[in-house]
């Protein structure tokens, strides 16, 4: 197992390199790395069980799952604006459903987490928030009856309006997945100031770095652990300073050379 000085077990996002389980099982072993933040499309298709099977005969310790939403749309911050997470009214039904099963298979792994972009937070429309937290309360209690607890992904909303979303819903199955690098993707904050404002809600980080934008309305550019405006060390700092005790899960979702760009950021890291 890799872990950082700090005492933090370091893992990999298993959409970064994807693959079948014993692909991925052979870059772990590769990287020598035991931790993994699971995403779980393939165990909601029809050979689900299958998937799920295979993943309980590997030795991996699952720090968190993941599920996507087949209607969004990343290419632009508009159309992910748009089509994200649980928020368009014409997909809630199938995403409902989806979200649900993937609770169960979170259970089924024994994996306490599950992380999702819930869509965008958009403070100034108290509608739109508001059916927002409704659909994720209903998702919430319906973690905790199986002991999971859903996990928003940081990035797409500032941490101020984030904060101030989990405070108005209190619930106490919903907690957050930090993703320094989406907060300068999205241009929405400074992820360093970002954990200690978020630091009671933060379970699972992401180990992801990017640069800015100077284009408004445009992505900014995501890069290798280290090489962007994350600020690394202050990074790790800032968790520390909050009392993280959870995992690290290095995620990669641009670039050609992938699995070099996690061992760097491995070596980096430990």
């Amino acid at each position: 197992m890799k872990q950082t000085e700090q005492g933090w077990p370091v893992g990999f996002c298993t959409w970064s390199l994807g693959g079948t389980v014993p692909e991925l099982d052979a870059a772990m072993q590769e990287l020598e790395l035991s931790h993994v933040h699971l995403a779980l499309g393939p165990a909601l298709g029809e050979e689900g069980a299958a998937y799920l099977a295979a993943v309980q005969q590997v030795n991996w310790t699952i720090t968190s799952t993941m599920i996507g939403f087949p209607q969004e749309d990343y290419s632009s911050l508009e159309s992910i604006r748009l089509t994200g997470g649980i928020v368009p009214d014409e997909h809630w039904e199938a995403n409902r459903e989806a979200t649900l099963a993937a609770i169960a298979a979170t259970a089924t792994l024994g994996a306490p987490y599950l992380s999702l972009h819930a869509g965008f937070l958009d403070a100034e429309d108290p509608a739109r928030a508001a059916v927002l937290a409704e659909r994720l309360r209903e998702l919430a209690d319906a973690a905790a009856e199986q002991q999971i607890t859903l996990l928003l992904e940081s990035g797409q909303e500032s941490a101020d309006d984030l904060r101030a979303f989990m405070e108005r819903l209190q619930h106490p199955a919903l907690g957050i997945n930090f993703d320094p690098a989406n907060m300068i993707l999205y241009n929405k904050d400074n992820p360093i100031n970002a954990v200690t404002t978020l630091a009671p809600w933060i379970k699972h980080v992401h180990i992801k770095d990017a640069v800015r934008t100077a284009v408004a309305g445009e992505w900014g550019s995501e890069v290798p652990w280290g090489d962007g405006e994350v600020c690394t060390q202050a990074f790790l700092d800032a968790l520390q300073a909050a009392g993280y005790t959870g995992a690290l899960a290095i995620e990669r979702e641009a670039g050609t050379e992938r699995l070099a760009d996690m061992r760097t950021a491995i070596q980096r890291l430990t």
